[in-house]
C-alpha cells in the first residue's frame, strides 16, 4: 500500500471532521445529510462522549454509527483522557491535563470571574519557539495537535463547566501549549469547528489567537480575513532585549515582525494586541516603555502587561506592582491603551507547560529544574 493509500485508510477521529465532511460522508453513503446535523449537534452541543443511548437517532443513523465508528473501523471518537484535575484556591482557575491517544499529555486552562468563563487552549504537544521563560518553551517541540484535539479541549472544558453547574465558555484564547500558527492549518480547521452554530458556537469575535510573530502566519491571517482576534507575543522593543526572550525573533526580527502587524492592521482594520511579560530588571524600565510606545505608534494597539509566571527552567522574578503601574503610567501618557492582568492560578502551575512538566518530574521523566 502507497504512503497516499495508508493515510486515506487510516481511522480518523469525528472530532477532526468539521460539519462539511461529515455531512459529505453521509451523503456518499446515501444517507439523508439531516443525520450528520443531528450526529454534529449531540456530539458538539450536547457534548456527548458515546451515542449507544441517543433518543432521537433514527435507525440509518445507528447503523451508520455501528458501521463506521468504533475499533477497527473508519472512525473513532477521540476524547482525551484526564490525568489531573486542579483547582486554584481562589476558586478562579482550573487546569486539566489531557492524555491523547499516543500518550503526549497536553494542558487546558478554564479562568471564570465574574460567571463569565475563558478557555486557554494547546495547539503542539510542546513548542519549537524557545521563549526562555515559558515552561513549554523549555520542553520543547513534540508535534502538531490534530484539529479534533484542540476541539477536544473546548467539550472537555463545557463538560467540566456544566458537571460544575456553572455558565458554559465566553471566550477561547489558543495561547496554552505550542504556537498557534506553527500548526495554522489545524488550528483553522479547529476553530471552524469550535464556532459552527449548530454545535460549540463559541463566535470568532469570542476567539483571541496567540503568537509569538510568526510573520507568515500573521499575513496568511491578514490576506484570508480571518475574523479572530491577534495577539502578538512581543516581551522587547528592540532587537536585541526581545531575542535574548525570544528566540523566533532571530528568525523573524523585530522589524520583520511590525513590519507584518501593520500589513495586518491596513488589510483587516482590526486592532492588534501585544502581550508584555513584566520581568524584573529585564523588560520593565520607564525607558523600555517609551521605546515599546514609540514602535506601536500608528497602530490600532492594546498592551496587555503580565507580571511573569515563575518557571522552573528561569530565573527570572515578576515585576513588583510599583513598577508595572509606572511601566503602564509612561504607555498611557504616550496614547497606547494597557491593562496589567492578574496572575491567575500560580498555586496550580496554570502557566503554560507548568502543569505538565511538574507531573513528568513526578514521574521521573525529565530532571528537576
Amino acid at each position: 500500500m502507497t504512503t497516499v493509500a495508508a493515510a486515506a485508510a487510516a481511522p480518523r477521529s469525528l472530532l477532526d471532521l468539521t460539519f462539511v465532511e461529515l455531512e459529505r460522508e453521509f451523503v456518499v453513503a446515501g444517507l439523508s445529510p439531516l443525520h450528520a446535523r443531528v450526529l454534529w449537534r449531540a456530539f458538539h452541543h450536547g457534548l456527548s462522549q458515546e451515542f449507544s443511548g441517543a433518543p432521537n437517532f433514527l435507525p440509518p443513523l445507528r447503523r451508520w454509527l455501528a458501521e463506521q465508528v468504533g475499533e477497527g473501523r473508519r472512525f473513532f471518537i477521540g476524547a482525551p483522557t484526564e490525568t489531573a484535575d486542579t483547582a486554584s484556591s481562589d476558586g478562579l482557575t482550573r487546569k486539566f491535563l489531557l492524555q491523547l491517544a499516543d500518550g503526549q499529555t497536553i494542558e487546558t486552562v478554564v479562568m471564570g470571574f465574574k460567571g463569565r468563563h475563558t478557555a486557554c487552549l494547546s495547539t503542539q504537544a510542546g513548542c519549537a519557539m524557545g521563549c526562555v521563560f515559558c515552561a513549554t518553551g523549555q520542553m520543547g517541540f513534540v508535534r502538531h495537535l490534530r484539529p479534533g484535539e484542540i476541539v477536544a479541549q473546548v467539550r472537555h472544558a463545557q463538560r467540566a463547566l456544566r458537571d460544575a453547574g456553572s455558565s458554559g465558555l465566553r471566550n477561547l484564547v489558543l495561547m496554552g501549549m505550542g504556537e498557534p500558527l506553527h500548526n495554522y492549518d489545524a488550528v483553522m480547521t479547529a476553530l471552524e469547528t469550535i464556532s459552527d452554530r449548530r454545535g460549540l458556537n463559541i463566535g470568532p469575535s469570542k476567539i483571541t489567537i496567540s503568537t509569538v510573530g510568526v510573520v507568515p502566519g500573521i499575513l496568511r491571517l491578514a490576506a484570508e480575513q480571518r475574523p479572530y482576534h491577534l495577539a502578538v507575543s512581543l516581551h522587547g522593543a528592540t532587537e536585541a532585549e526581545r531575542a535574548a526572550l525570544v528566540p523566533a525573533s532571530r528568525r523573524w526580527p523585530l522589524a520583520e515582525l511590525m513590519a507584518a502587524c501593520r500589513t495586518y492592521f491596513a488589510l483587516t482594520g482590526r486592532r492588534i494586541f501585544f502581550e508584555w511579560t513584566l520581568i524584573a530588571g529585564a523588560n520593565d524600565s520607564p525607558a523600555q516603555a517609551g521605546r515599546l510606545a514609540t514602535l506601536l505608534k500608528g497602530l490600532d494597539a492594546h498592551v496587555n502587561l503580565i507580571p511573569l509566571n515563575p518557571t522552573g527552567g528561569f530565573a527570572g522574578t515578576a515585576t513588583p506592582s510599583a513598577a508595572a503601574k509606572t511601566f503602564q503610567q509612561v504607555l498611557q501618557a504616550a496614547g497606547i491603551p494597557s491593562t496589567i492582568r492578574q496572575r491567575r492560578g500560580i498555586d496550580v502551575a496554570a502557566g503554560c507547560g507548568q502543569l505538565r512538566a511538574e507531573k513528568s518530574r513526578a514521574n521521573g521523566l525529565v530532571p528537576a529544574a
